[in-house]
């Protein structure tokens, strides 16, 4: 079985978006210089690096998913390009309540499970909120609160 770094990614890739706004285009994305080193960092150790987002904007009609996933290969450009490399990204567009996928349940991190054959207990889990911690929490894979590029509590 294979150790994953799940990464949130408004808050923990980029800069998150002012409370009920959106990351809709590639200009108003900024990323983290913390992530890109901890993407290396768990990389250079043999980890999967698997990005886990709510992404209810395109539920709202913010954004398209055509417009979301132009974006996730900027990033995953953008990333690569500093030698920090994404192996795989998993969404949810869904509005709370319509899914098992919207964090914090566990949909997203049983199908990377799945796809990738992910020792959860070995691997971990970066988020900025409660969502993320409860995601963690439930599928037993130990957590790390980060606000602005940093570790917090």
């Amino acid at each position: 079985m294979r150790r994953c770094l799940f990464l949130d990614r408004d808050g923990v890739i980029n800069i998150a978006p002012p409370a009920g706004e959106y990351i809709r285009r590639w200009d108003e994305f900024r990323l983290l210089p913390e992530a890109i080193s901890w993407i290396r960092l768990f990389k250079a150790d043999g980890y999967l690096a698997i990005v886990i987002t709510n992404q209810r904007g395109i539920e709202l009609g913010q954004h398209s998913e055509a417009d979301l996933m132009a974006l996730h290969e900027k990033m995953r450009a953008a990333l690569a390009a500093e030698g920090a490399f994404i192996d795989d990204i998993f969404y949810c567009p869904h509005a709370e309540g319509a899914c098992d996928c919207r964090k914090p349940l566990p949909g997203m991190v049983v199908q990377a499970q799945q796809k990738w054959n992910i020792d959860l207990s070995a691997s971990l889990l970066i988020g900025d909120g409660e969502r993320d911690r409860l995601l963690a929490e439930r599928c037993g894979i130990p957590f790390v609160m980060v606000r602005d590029g940093r570790v917090i509590g």
